[in-house]
């Protein structure tokens, strides 16, 4: 039985480390990221760059695991392209030799004295997540909640990767007998050196091991340098699992390169070893050799750079195979269209702001498209739910921010050229459709997010409140349609109908949630159902909202009375007496409350009535 919990602990270690690395993968996305976006992309752009970021990360956090899967991450996330990792997981590799040498130095075990003590995994792992439950949970924000949940992530991932190796410490005696059993077969020196680091998961831990047998027993270099060829590639377990576990291709592509990064320099260590010791350049002196502790880690430290330095100028090379391997899945025709507009978005075009404006005006109005598929997405899930549609909408949400971070940046590098006042009014107008753009998105998922509530419970809403929403979905169906029409024909006078669409929403909610808490009242309605309910009035109400603060903008950017008097404009509107306002506003409202009308007198049967929703 003992050995039955060691093997759940080990596998309990795996799984934290798993949920880790995909929780903090959740939060990289939550964050808008574009600053940390740029700066990765500027420190990442040549292999080099790339090599000595993952090196220098590798040395702080003292696990080139951690490092590629921080790095898997990140390319999911979006802030790193495949070809930008790339060099990283080159570094990285190196990276945890030189942590080697410089525990050594430094005699990081020995006490609490060295600064590196600090970014031992068993003190970041708590630090990390203490800092990010702070951020959750006190710091009341969205990017404080984003940045907290990539702190806990990476808390989890490093409690995961310390329970692992927990786990496989009884096992010291009988790995380290390992290690050294097969001095003289060098194809099982090299499989003992990969199956103990793919079980302890940490190939500084293993070279610790070896570095303490050659302290106390000492090791010769023949029988060793195959062990830690093999602990080379035994860090690519890891790596292996990442690409098995729910990643994306450009993810799938960073592992493969890790993996075929240490196979290749496996082969090119064995060849010249060989080869050296075949024309006497490793002389039967050193061949025979005992090897201390400075002597493990010099070996191990070599057979880590050598391989980077020269297989760094093929970096592209292995990128190609990786991308032979695992190519992309069949072209998603919304994500290639916005990708195209994003090239657009040129940089050389922001000393001609009329050239400018216009393709951010483009990348915009491909939001509102986004936008409202997802809307349409999210009300097909309360009728006929379907998780793929979730992930897809999740997808179109990630596009949707994309572009507004795009956007904004390239608005904002266009106002030094600006010298007249009428691109300047078309650049705060910009800026405040993708804003409003991008809050419709977020309602949508917020929409979806209550049908997955309830699918999740097993729960629906009732034949009559599907019947409500239907309305309520038709008059925002129509607002939305309004508002797109209005941005992209530049239609003031589409723009100017809009308004009254939006007051006769908000009257129709305010009934809704009236029959909704008539129905509380009288227990015909489930509390969990009934939140979800309010939920979605809410943020259709605020999707409405977002479409009238467009059309008042678009209109203020024609109209010179109502420019930069936006609220005077909708105050006298609704407390006026413009008789086209409230002629629209007048039949939209009768025309919506006619048909709930007609729902509940339809619905009226006390059998109906005392059936839940």
């Amino acid at each position: 039985m003992d050995m039955f919990y060691r093997i759940v602990s080990l596998l309990g270690g795996l799984a934290l480390f798993l949920y880790g690395m995909r929780i903090m993968g959740d939060g990289l996305k939550s964050c808008s990221g574009s600053a940390m976006r740029i700066a990765l992309q500027k420190v990442t752009d040549k292999p080099v760059k790339g090599f000595l970021l993952g090196l220098l990360v590798t040395c702080m956090i003292q696990s080139s695991t951690a490092t590629i899967v921080l790095t898997v991450g990140l390319v999911g996330a979006g802030f790193l392209t495949f070809r930008q990792s790339v060099g990283v997981v080159f570094g990285a590799n190196v990276g945890t030799a030189i942590t080697a040498q410089i525990i050594r130095l430094m005699d990081l075990n020995a006490g609490t004295g060295s600064i590196l003590y600090f970014f031992k995994s068993d003190n970041l792992a708590p630090l990390a997540l203490i800092v990010g439950i702070i951020l959750i949970m006190f710091i009341h924000s969205s990017s404080s909640n984003a940045i907290g949940t990539i702190f806990i992530g990476f808390g989890v991932l490093f409690v995961g990767l310390m329970n692992m190796s927990a786990a496989v410490a009884s096992f010291g005696d009988s790995l380290s007998s390992l290690l050294t059993s097969f001095e003289n077969n060098y194809l099982l020196g090299f499989l003992s050196g990969a199956l103990v680091t793919g079980i302890i998961q940490s190939s500084s831990a293993v070279i610790g091991i070896l570095q303490t047998l050659a302290s106390t027993m000492g090791l010769h270099f023949y029988g060793i340098f195959a062990v830690i060829i093999g602990v080379n590639i035994g860090d690519c377990l890891t790596t292996y699992l990442v690409c098995r576990i729910g990643a994306k291709p450009a993810q799938i592509r960073t592992c493969l390169v890790h993996i075929i990064y240490n196979i290749i320099a496996a082969v090119m260590l064995f060849a010249a070893v060989a080869i050296m010791r075949s024309t006497g350049i490793i002389s039967d002196h050193l061949w025979t050799s005992i090897l201390n502790s400075g002597g493990v880690a010099n070996v191990h430290g070599l057979f880590r750079l050598v391989p980077a330095v020269i297989l760094l100028p093929f970096s592209g090379k292995m990128a190609d195979l990786a991308e032979r391997i695992k190519p992309d899945l069949p072209e998603d025709p919304e994500e290639s269209d916005i990708e195209k507009n994003l090239r657009d978005l040129d940089p050389y075009l922001i000393t001609n702001p009329g050239i400018a404006l216009n393709e951010s005006g483009h990348l915009i109005g491909h939001m509102i498209d986004m936008a409202i598929h997802n809307y349409e997405s999210a009300k097909l899930q309360f009728s006929d739910y379907d998780e793929s549609r979730s992930e897809r909408i999740a997808r179109r949400e990630g596009l949707i921010d994309r572009m507004a971070d795009a956007s904004n940046q390239f608005i904002v590098a266009v106002s030094p050229h600006i010298i007249i006042e009428k691109e300047n009014r078309i650049q705060s107008f910009q800026y405040k459709a993708l804003t409003l753009f991008e809050r419709i998105g977020d309602y949508a998922i917020n929409i979806n997010e209550a049908a997955t509530a309830l699918h999740a419970d097993n729960q629906s809403f009732s034949k009559r409140a599907l019947q409500e929403l239907d309305v309520i979905f038709e008059a925002t169906d129509e607002i939305l349609s309004m508002t797109r029409t209005a941005y992209k024909q530049d239609d003031a006078q589409t723009a100017s109908k809009i308004e009254a669409l939006e007051e006769a929403i908000d009257d129709v909610i305010d009934v809704l949630q009236d029959n909704h808490t008539h129905r509380m009242v009288r227990n015909q309605c489930r509390i969990f159902n009934g939140i979800q309910l309010q939920n979605v009035l809410q943020n259709l109400e605020r999707i409405s909202d977002q479409c009238s603060e467009m059309a008042v903008a678009l209109l203020g950017l024609h109209d010179d009375t109502i420019y930069g008097q936006e609220h005077t404009y909708i105050r006298d509107l609704h407390h006026g007496n413009d008789k086209k306002y409230l002629q629209d506003y007048a039949a939209h409202r009768s025309r919506f409350l006619e048909q709930i009308r007609q729902i509940n007198a339809a619905d009226a049967s006390p059998a109906a009535a005392a059936a839940p929703h």
